[in-house]
């Protein structure tokens, strides 16, 4: 028997009602995920909104109660490895008129003189979030390394979801989020030393999360 959920025809009406309540709250965190994979506003940017696309295309397809923010970051990791990671080559741009009044609707309420971006304050956002630093040792990890602890460490995801996510064994999961922490360990312990933290306080944070995960 087939996995794969069956489809639930609804009207226009219903189906942007929907989209709109259940997905778009989702915009930031999945910004910021995808900002962390391809490490170029741009290209962060294009990801979300083929994100979306895809997503609005498919949402009939949704189960209602199930978690949004899981469907929508695999569609993100699907298209990024699809779409972006394979191209030497800058992505062709999808058409923005498709997503307007979901991807950047016209409700956003701020100081319109400030002249910054919703992009630029994600990023920010983003940035703030950790420490340059640690945000450095991040970005340099391997993309499969970086995208676990993305999910696991910032976005909180269990290791259940982060399976489904990834298209991976649960055990899978957690060796590579070990893995991944080591990775993120050994490239932090400099910057640890320099700031009057010794090696075993590190070892023992990354110690810490691993026994978080396990306990769960």
């Amino acid at each position: 028997m087939s996995d794969a959920p069956e489809r639930v025809k609804l009207s226009k009406e219903e189906k942007d009602r929907r989209f709109q309540a259940e997905l778009m709250p989702v915009l930031d965190p999945l910004y910021n995920f995808a900002y962390r994979l391809t490490l170029d506003e741009d290209d962060a940017n294009d990801l979300v909104q083929e994100t979306y696309l895809k997503a609005y295309r498919f949402f009939e397809y949704f189960e209602p109660g199930t978690n949004a923010k899981a469907w929508l970051f695999r569609i993100l990791k699907n298209s990024f490895i699809n779409d972006f990671r394979k191209k030497s080559k800058q992505p062709a741009k999808v058409d923005y008129s498709e997503v307007e009044g979901y991807y950047n609707p016209d409700e956003v309420e701020g100081d319109a003189d400030t002249g910054a971006s919703s992009s630029d304050l994600r990023q920010q956002s983003t940035r703030d979030l950790i420490g340059d630093e640690v945000a450095s040792a991040l970005n340099s990890l391997p993309v499969d390394f970086r995208t676990v602890i993305i999910l696991c460490d910032l976005e909180g995801f269990t290791y259940e979801e982060m399976a489904k996510v990834l298209d991976i064994p649960i055990g899978t999961v957690r060796s590579r989020l070990h893995r991944a922490r080591n990775f993120l360990k050994d490239k932090l312990e400099k910057y640890a030393t320099s700031m009057g933290y010794g090696n075993d306080a590190v070892d023992s944070a990354v110690d810490a999360a691993d026994k978080d995960e396990d306990d769960e």
